[in-house]
């Protein structure tokens, strides 16, 4: 053998590229040199892999194409890059073709997060007149202001290092906690100015005294509110991560502001604060004298309240009721509808009607949508049905985005309203707009979605029964504004039958029948072909003219054994018939899916309860429903409120346990609770807002702020009675000195969240829910519960209803006191 000195590569021709490659194939060599191509009996052509789906964009051909995030992207940053990767490409598109983004998440996120940093600077200007209207002096201003930026910017470094984002959820724990940052500091600030100028001493000696005095207090404070949110950050389910993002930012800002009060404010008040520094101005002079007044009014009403105590215990027993009535009468929802700057509109036509039917019709429900100018952009999608899932030429969807939020006046609600006025004449279909759900990813739509399950014998037939004997009893029902579905269990239907024996007699291949149907009425796959770098399908179906009419299946010919060609129609019969268009299966079993909402003044959650009523009702024993979407969210999270306002109040217990060292006293702290919730719930019920997510995270924030106030008043009222006060006038001195601080620091709180109550935009739902119940309840926290919490000192101090002195043996007891301790002041006594 010859020694090898070349070495070749050999190529061979792969894959077709070209439709002209195609056109060549040799489908039959004839013996006298002649072919049959491919091109000879067929059309070749790069085309779209079906043709049962339109896309337009405002009426215009377009290719939609849609852009999701991976588990744990972040949205914002997603669609800032997919923005930058177009206006890499779009130099490189066609003359005529553009690209625009007609529905974009994000905006809704972008807005909301715009509206809820207005918020927080609205709030941090009213925090600020608050105080400064209290202390009277920018340079003490300063003080307590000085507080906002420190902890704030301590808390984004610790959501930095916990992995959190700036979002919706943790800017409403910025909000509100700037009310309560500002807490501590001024609890300090205001002991310290007050022991200035009643015991006449220098900054330094009070600041030293009134750490003495406060200490014990802030501590408390930071304990008891990062206490209510520590449970719930350990709750499950989307719920739980709710709970979790405001709880640990509030956490961290309230952590943050007690060690700035013990450490930070004490060496600015003995650097800023003079003994005259308070302003002589005529508005203030009027204020200082009004709150006096006011004080000396308060402290006689505790003191009326002491001597009184079986009315205390009257009162507090109906307030108690009445909240536990408001708590059930209450309507809940998982979180509230928001105008998100878009909505979806479905459209579905006649079963078997065909796509030009459905682009019709779309055509005039784009011309509905365009006629007003708050509508911006029309994405349809005919011959899909979004709802449902899946491709259907009776079906489209449209998204219908809004401009921008400042630019109109009309919310989304509003427009589908409309949108339902216009389209009312079109008699050929069926045309429903609703809001996206307000958590993107629960459900396609707004309202409620549930499953009617078979779990015995009976079909399709079975399963259409349940769906109309719901469906009618909804109907009946002043609740449910409307229960359907888009499940066509009677869609008009071929059946081809295929005589096997016949067949087998005549030659045929039965698999070689099934396969020309298919290819013959649908589309065939033989294989693939290389194009652009990529490789793509080899699809076969037959001219449109061949398979218009039911008789065309009759002239469809199969090759027999022996070569000769068999038209269907010799072994095949057709019928016409009717059946579902789909089944679908939910939890394993075949199911139907049912879509609704609630009607107008009724909430999801009563909604919820009156399917269930109705379902119980009217389903045999073999069937079941189950609920999916945010209503399956719902109906998940309905025992977490609960679960965490208990293990809230255990921990608020435990800690106050701890701090005073004996099992008592913390009840007159826990007495107080009951306060602000009973405030929230008067709130959203006269704001006809639910009892949703947003409302219970208020909530549990507000068990926080509502012991907070009561612990500035036992505390206190505690140390009076160790140095040898009676606990009655303990409580009424404790009542005199954290009266002023309180209310500074509760208006701070309540004016800091008025932003939140009058916000509008996006997101306003989520805003209005969280600050209508947290103010509400603070003011009733505040307003109310100041009154009972030294009575309730007295009784868990004393073991007894109510005091037996007179009023003015309780003022002689305190003034005596005040003698002995230099204090110079006339101000509350009994």
């Amino acid at each position: 053998m010859a020694p090898q000195s070349l070495v070749y590569s050999v190529t061979a021709r792969g894959r077709m590229s070209e439709p002209k490659e195609f056109e060549n194939i040799i489908l039959r060599a004839n013996a006298d040199g002649s072919s049959l191509r491919l091109k000879d009996v067929a059309r070749v052509e790069l085309g779209a892999k079906d043709y049962n789906f339109e896309g337009s964009f405002n009426g215009k051909e377009a290719v939609l194409m849609g852009i999701f995030l991976q588990p744990g992207a972040n949205a914002l940053e997603v669609a800032e890059e997919v923005g930058a990767v177009m206006a890499e490409f779009k130099p490189q598109f066609p003359v005529g073709l553009e690209h625009v983004v007609s529905y974009d998440t994000t905006r809704f996120v972008e807005v909301s997060i715009r509206e809820v940093l207005k918020t927080l600077i609205e709030a941090m200007i009213l925090v600020f007149l608050v105080v400064y209207l209290f202390l009277q002096n920018w340079r003490a201003t300063l003080i307590p202001t000085l507080a906002v930026p420190v902890s704030l910017l301590g808390t984004f470094a610790g959501m930095y290092m916990l992995g959190y984002s700036i979002n919706t959820l943790t800017l409403f724990g910025m909000v509100l906690s700037i009310g309560i940052v500002v807490d501590d500091a001024i609890v300090v600030l205001e002991n310290v100015e007050r022991i200035m100028h009643e015991e006449h001493v220098s900054a330094r000696d009070a600041a030293i005294k009134a750490m003495g005095e406060v200490s014990g207090p802030v501590v408390a404070i930071v304990l008891v509110l990062c206490s209510v949110f520590v449970p719930i950050a350990f709750l499950g389910g989307l719920t739980g991560e709710l709970f979790r993002q405001f709880a640990i930012t509030i956490s961290i800002a309230v952590s943050l502001s007690g060690v700035v009060a013990l450490t930070m404010t004490p060496a600015l008040c003995v650097l800023i604060l003079k003994h005259e520094h308070k302003q002589t101005a005529g508005f203030f002079v009027w204020f200082n004298k009004f709150f006096s007044a006011i004080t000396h009014k308060y402290v006689g009403a505790v003191g009326f309240m002491v001597r009184r105590g079986l009315l205390g215990l009257v009162l507090m027993v109906a307030m108690v009721t009445a909240t536990i009535g408001l708590w059930q009468k209450t309507p809940s929802s998982l979180v509230p509808d928001e105008d998100q700057g878009f909505y979806i509109v479905a459209v579905f036509l006649p079963d078997g009607a065909s796509l030009e039917r459905t682009s019709a019709v779309v055509d005039e429900v784009i011309a509905a949508v365009q006629s007003n100018p708050a509508n911006e952009n029309i994405a349809s999608f005919t011959g899909f049905d979004f709802i449902g899932g899946g491709f259907k030429n009776n079906a489209a969807t449209m998204f219908v985005t809004q401009t921008h939020w400042d630019d109109r006046e009309v919310d989304t609600k509003a427009l589908v309203g409309e949108l339902f006025g216009k389209t009312a004449h079109i008699n050929e279909a069926l045309v429903l707009a609703f809001n996206p759900p307000a958590i993107f990813g629960l459900g396609s739509t707004g309202g409620f979605e549930f499953y009617i399950q078979n779990k015995g014998a009976g079909g399709p037939e079975k399963l259409q029964q349940a769906m109309q004997l719901v469906m009618s009893e909804a109907q009946k029902s002043p609740i449910v504004g409307g229960v359907q579905t888009l499940w066509r269990p009677d869609a008009p239907q071929l059946k081809v039958d295929i005589d096997r024996e016949q067949a087998r007699a005549m030659g045929v291949n039965i698999n070689e029948a099934f396969n020309t149907l298919a290819g013959t009425l649908g589309t065939y796959y033989v294989n693939d072909f290389n194009k652009f770098g990529r490789a793509w399908q080899v699809l076969m179906s037959a001219e449109a003219q061949y398979r218009m009419q039911p008789q065309d299946i009759g002239r469809i010919y199969v090759k027999s054994s022996s070569g000769e060609m068999v038209p269907m129609s010799a072994f095949t019969t057709m019928e016409f018939s009717r059946g579902p268009d789909s089944l679908s299966r939910y939890n394993n079993l075949p199911a139907v899916k049912l879509l609704g909402e609630a009607a107008p003044g009724y909430s999801s959650g009563q909604a919820i309860a009156e399917i269930e009523r109705i379902a119980a009702q009217v389903l045999p024993a073999d069937m079941s429903y189950d609920w999916t979407g945010t209503a399956f969210q719902e109906k998940r999270s309905s025992g977490t409120t609960g679960l965490a306002l208990g293990l809230a109040v255990i921990m608020v217990f435990l800690i106050l346990a701890a701090l005073y060292e004996r099992w008592s006293l913390p009840l007159s702290v826990m007495l107080a609770l009951p306060f602000g919730t009973f405030g929230a719930l008067i709130s959203i019920w006269i704001a006809g807002l639910t009892n949703d997510v947003y409302f219970q995270i208020g909530l549990v924030t507000l068990l926080g702020l509502a012991g907070k106030n009561a612990i500035l008043i036992v505390e206190y009222a505690l140390l009076k009675h160790q140095q040898g006060w009676s606990a009655a006038a303990a409580a009424l001195e404790a009542a005199r000195l954290r009266f002023r601080p309180i209310i500074m620091t509760s208006m701070a709180f309540i004016l800091g969240v008025v932003p939140l109550v009058l916000s509008s935009g996006a997101g306003a739902g989520a805003r209005h829910s969280v600050g209508t119940g947290v103010m509400g309840g603070m003011m009733a926290a505040t307003f109310l519960a100041v009154f009972f919490v030294p009575l309730f000192f007295y009784w868990l101090t004393q073991r007894r209803l109510g005091e037996r002195r007179s009023r003015q043996e309780l003022a002689d007891e305190i003034a005596s006191q005040h003698k002995k301790e230099h204090v110079d002041t006339k101000e509350g006594l009994v």
